[in-house]
């Protein structure tokens, strides 16, 4: 997800023999092609510490597949974006801490691949860990799902906390019992995260950076990763803990399609 509310909204336009992209709106426009622009770059290549945990590439997701676009488990960023998380890493390191990325570039595809998952209303499966008190038909109304993401700007990012040495996250298994991702941190999803309060992705009001029911550590913790990564230039989403963008954007207008994986950036399928 993100709430995908940080978004414009447009139809679809088809290039023969090309990546399939989105229709911009007048004051965007979107680039289609197999390969990255050259500013954008793996951010393992910045900050080889930063652990990735890339969800959209397993079903461990409110859609319960893997996402459309995704090739590969590899964050993939513009250079200043990812430069500024190896800033913010850096000072998180001497604390006993690492950032943990979840998603970052995303493809247009993706974030079609969630428009076509929320406007079919019997597609249920994920409903008791992400959005158990959300009714389905109002994720647009409510702002969680919509047609354009900054995630495909190349420069904003979904990430966490964990503290070191980072314990591995058990492997989710489709079909197993599903818990609320707002549940007691026991209760839910084992995520090595520190305490945010919710899960990641959870369609809430409690995912609200700053959502007065998250009191105590889970609260410190919040702090921390907002506090953290403005220092280095990224902005929060208020409506979303996890949610970062790098401020000024390099393509503040544009909304890329290429896909999720290292021939992306080398030019290689």
């Amino acid at each position: 997800m993100t709430r995908l509310s940080a978004v414009l909204r447009g139809p679809a336009t088809a290039l023969a023999a090309l990546l399939v992209v989105t229709a911009a709106p007048a004051d965007a426009h979107a680039q289609s092609g197999p390969r990255a622009p050259k500013d954008f770059v793996a951010l393992g290549s910045v900050d080889p510490t930063i652990v990735q945990e890339m969800r959209y590439v397993t079903p461990h997701n409110f859609v319960g597949a893997r996402v459309d676009g995704y090739r590969q488990p590899l964050c993939i960023l513009t250079r200043p974006a990812a430069e500024a998380l190896h800033r913010a890493q850096t000072h998180l390191l001497r604390q006993g801490y690492s950032l943990k990325v979840y998603d970052c570039y995303r493809p247009q595809r993706a974030v079609d691949h969630f428009v076509r998952w929320a406007e079919d209303l019997d597609d249920q499966g994920m409903k008791a860990e992400f959005y158990p008190d959300v009714d389905k038909s109002r994720l647009f109304a409510d702002g969680y799902i919509a047609e354009r993401s900054g995630h495909s700007r190349g420069s904003t990012v979904d990430l966490t906390i964990v503290e070191l040495p980072a314990r591995p996250t058990r492997p989710y298994h489709p079909g197993q019992p599903l818990v609320p991702c707002y549940a007691p941190r026991d209760e839910r999803f084992p995520d090595n995260s520190v305490d945010m309060g919710t899960g990641y992705d959870c369609f809430d009001t409690r995912s609200h950076t700053l959502d007065p029911r998250v009191q105590g550590a889970q609260r410190a913790n919040r702090l921390l990763l907002k506090n953290t990564l403005e220092h280095v230039g990224l902005v929060n989403l208020p409506e979303e803990w996890w949610h970062f963008t790098y401020k000024p954007e390099p393509h503040p207008d544009t909304y890329f399609d290429f896909p999720v994986s290292a021939g992306s950036l080398t030019g290689r399928p």
